[in-house]
């Protein structure tokens, strides 16, 4: 029996062939790169606050597309990455807090089954008996590694835990761990809200997790379904050369602009710094990112640049 495979929102969006993923090995073999620059680890590491947090809202960067979430007394987890190397690459920079300092987890949130976003020594190694949501196509694997509360989505689609809301978007990508199953599940973000149900004294601020994504029109329409998102997590590495990468990775101009289509107020950009994916460098992006900013004339506050480890504590802002 055929397995079904996913595709993008837009047709033209389609896996690189063979020949251009050869093209660009070819070419990537006459670039010298810098990589000694780092991101860096937070100084003020928040441990105990995140052992004991009842109310607070957090948002932890652990690197690249792995946060520490805590919205309504629940703990979440995205894309739990703690790998040590990507491949034949050595991991960049060590994860901001180790998988023994998190604490146990009620819910994980996959983007997509790329090797750099679910990894399985990690999702093992996770304490708790949470409750996982996938993109669909993607639960009888997750299943098979011993969870038993799975919840496949296809775009669009949402599951309430407790008194969250969690809805799957869509996203432009596409997916593969062997040579077999390319696109066999599907791909997408994460928005993370309060749901009807909520009974806290303040409204938490609404959370678009991007996962993975070149630059596509779905951004706007994710805006216009969801109008109150607070921050962006997005992506901003891994984009060169942008002629192979640009179907599945935005640069950081392109971040930038999708931010601006999703209606975030804050934008907490992350995919770089940990594992060396693409021909851009941590530095490169950052630089990138932050020039685009300035020239766009976009408020310097509403850019949180997290140091890896560093915990934002988001209840504690004023909303406009």
């Amino acid at each position: 029996m055929a397995r079904q495979r996913y595709s993008n929102l837009d047709p033209n969006a389609k896996t690189k062939t063979w020949k251009e993923v050869r093209r660009w090995q070819k070419e990537r073999k006459g670039k010298v790169k810098d990589l000694s620059f780092r991101i860096g680890q937070s100084e003020h590491k928040q441990l105990d606050l995140l052992k004991n947090n009842q109310g607070e809202v957090t948002i932890t960067w652990i690197g690249h597309a792995t946060f520490l979430l805590q919205v309504g007394g629940m703990t979440i987890v995205t894309d739990p990455v703690w790998a040590t190397r990507m491949g034949f690459s050595p991991r960049l920079e060590e994860p901001g807090l180790s998988i023994e300092e998190i604490p146990p987890v009620d819910v994980i949130l996959l983007s997509h089954a790329h090797y750099d976003h679910l990894h399985v020594g990690s999702l093992k190694k996770l304490r708790g008996t949470p409750y996982v949501l996938v993109p669909e196509g993607l639960g009888s694997k997750v299943r098979k590694l011993g969870f038993r509360t799975v919840y496949e989505l296809p775009w669009w689609g949402s599951q309430t835990v407790g008194q969250l809301e969690f809805h799957f978007v869509p996203a432009q990508h596409w997916t593969r761990r062997t040579l077999t199953d390319t696109n066999t599940s599907l791909w997408g973000g994460w928005i993370v809200k309060r749901s009807t149900a909520w009974e806290g004294e303040q409204d938490p601020p609404a959370i678009y997790f991007a996962g993975d994504s070149g630059y596509f029109a779905g951004f706007r329409e994710i805006g216009a379904r969801f109008p109150d998102i607070r921050y962006a997590l997005m992506p901003i590495g891994a984009y060169e050369p942008e002629w192979f990468m640009g179907m599945q990775h935005v640069s950081p101009e392109e971040a930038v602009q999708a931010f601006l289509d999703v209606g975030a107020k804050e934008f907490i950009p992350m995919h770089y710094g940990a594992f060396r994916l693409a021909d851009d460098t941590p530095k490169e992006a950052l630089d990138r990112l932050l020039a685009d900013w300035q020239r766009r004339g976009l408020d310097p506050s509403l850019l949180r640049l997290l140091k890896h480890g560093e915990t934002l504590l988001a209840s504690r802002v004023t909303e406009e």
